[in-house]
């Protein structure tokens, strides 16, 4: 019985021992667990940060855009509103060009008639 009991005991300590091992085994890979709880966690929290500055760029991309397309609009009624005045100064360049050409015929012909007048003048004064 004695030696019956002494090999219980041995396998008792053995089992125990395995059983220590376990417990410990058991203790890291709850540590390791929690470990990478709190790395997902984490990476969550890195995800929703992420997400939330990415909304935040996309609205301001999308307010820009909306900003651009306005100063296009704008610049498109200018550049509109350039050329009607271009045509327009352009057109009073022209009535300007042909107004000094008939003033500068009017000129030749108001000298030719002052010429005239003179010569007429000067004939009537020796009659």
């Amino acid at each position: 019985l004695q030696k019956e009991l002494l090999k219980y005991k041995q396998e008792a300590r053995n089992l125990q021992g395995i059983k220590d091992a376990l417990q410990q085994r058991l203790i890291q890979q709850d540590a390791s667990v929690l470990q990478l709880k709190q790395e997902l966690l984490r990476a969550n929290m890195d995800k929703e940060e992420l997400h939330n500055q990415n909304v935040d760029l996309q609205r301001k991309v999308e307010e820009r855009n909306r900003l651009l397309a306005e100063y296009k609009k704008e610049l498109g009624q200018k550049d509109r509103h350039l050329q009607q005045h271009q045509s327009k100064l352009d057109e009073m360049l022209r009535q300007l060009s042909e107004a000094s050409y008939q003033q500068v015929d009017l000129e030749r012909e108001l000298e030719h008639k002052e010429a005239l007048l003179a010569h007429c003048m000067k004939r009537e004064a020796e009659e």
